[in-house]
């Protein structure tokens, strides 16, 4: 299944909430803490940068059962980088594909899981995650990137509806109707504005256009774009009540590394509070198709995607496509949904504005923090995504 939350917002939040509520240390103490060990020797710290592994776990554990019981274990279908750039003027997500396979690590044991021994083969990046927990992951994604990681954040189905809830909703845009029953998203073209339920389906989606985790990724971007505009223009901090109840919906469904304690969880919030929407860039890691299974796993696309973890890893700004290079197209094979049969919208595509991607975003198959999926039918329909290096 699809990761589920913007957890850069849910950071943002939780953060500043915390910085109001201190004194609730039975809240900041109900979060879950993990002693990562066995990483290795670590990429260096080129800059002053932060940079948060944030997973979205897939555990059916405990009050997730409704959303498929009968599936064991946890995966991380979501998995970002959030880069806050020294200065505090400008963040980056860079969204990892669940299926990109990369080799074998030597993982620790942690306390729910069982580690993994090195290997000549591959495997995919969220059964890291499965077999060694945050820290095989942790390890894995610096091994592979460059990028030196300093905490993570790891949040999973249960407080998404709630926290969406909490803050009055989000608004979200549809260049064409969907009705998808697997998901539960049943929405007519246009802008809506809506509330937890509808916010889980939307990011669940998966049975629409091409059925490309890359597809999945870009509109899940257009959600975390809604989440940051909501959050800049909702007066949360303005109500303490609304502010208590996403502090302990967040808080209580959140995994961290020991050391993200909470004096760290300040720093980060004041380096978040001063951004706007259009200073955050949302980018995905450039593939290609797995030769041994084109049609379900991917790899990196070497050099471009070595060139944009130098970037990240050096702070320096995003590179565009090499001369002559040009995105590989997705596949064209449509996967389509039934026709919506709700309510008019009260916004047409026509009347909403065009997403916001710029030249780098494009070329990294993202959006900017202000955009909206209005005018973006290759992110739901059988077209090719702009910048989708993949064919699965």
């Amino acid at each position: 299944m699809a990761g589920w939350l913007s957890a850069a917002v849910a950071l943002l939040l939780v953060a500043a909430s915390l910085a109001v509520y201190a004194r609730y240390r039975s809240i900041w103490n109900s979060i879950h803490r993990v002693a990562i060990t066995g990483l290795g020797l670590q990429p260096p710290q080129y800059t002053r940068a932060l940079n948060i592994l944030l997973i979205g776990s897939d555990s059916r554990a405990g009050a997730n059962r409704r959303f498929g019981s009968g599936i064991q274990g946890q995966r991380s279908d979501t998995i970002m980088i959030l880069h806050i750039a020294p200065g505090h003027q400008r963040a980056t997500v860079l969204s990892i594909p669940r299926d990109s396979m990369v080799p074998y690590l030597p993982c620790s044991v942690e306390p729910g899981f069982a580690g993994q021994q090195a290997d000549q083969g591959e495997e995919r990046i969220n059964a890291t995650f499965a077999s060694g927990g945050p820290g095989c992951l942790w390890k894995t994604v610096e091994h592979e990137t460059g990028i030196h990681i300093d905490h993570f954040i790891q949040l999973s189905f249960t407080s998404f509806e709630h926290i969406i809830n909490d803050i009055g909703g989000v608004s979200v845009c549809l260049p064409e109707a969907v009705n998808d029953p697997a998901s539960g998203l049943r929405l007519t073209a246009g802008l809506h504005h809506v509330m937890g339920a509808q916010a889980l389906a939307f990011w669940r989606e998966r049975h629409i256009g091409t059925g490309s985790d890359l597809q999945r990724i870009r509109r899940d971007q257009y959600l975390m774009a809604a989440l940051l505009q909501a959050a800049a223009h909702s007066d949360i901090l303005g109500s303490p009540t609304r502010l208590y109840s996403i502090v302990v919906d967040a808080a209580t469904a959140m995994t961290t590394d020991a050391g993200l304690d909470q004096s760290t969880m300040l720093r980060i919030a004041d380096s978040l509070r001063g951004l706007s929407s259009r200073s955050v860039q949302f980018v995905q890691v450039p593939e290609v198709p797995y030769p041994p299974d084109p049609q379900a796993e991917v790899m990196f696309d070497q050099p471009q995607a070595g060139t944009l973890f130098a970037a990240i890893a050096h702070d320096a700004t995003l590179p565009g496509p090499a001369r002559g290079q040009r995105p590989r197209a997705g596949p064209r094979t449509p996967v389509t949904a039934a026709p919506s049969t709700s309510a008019p919208s009260p916004t047409s595509p026509a009347q909403a504005k065009s997403p916001a991607v710029s030249g780098v975003s494009r070329t990294y198959g993202g959006i900017q923090g202000s955009a909206r999926a209005c005018g973006d039918k290759a992110a739901f329909a059988g077209g090719d995504v702009p910048g989708d290096f993949t064919g699965g």
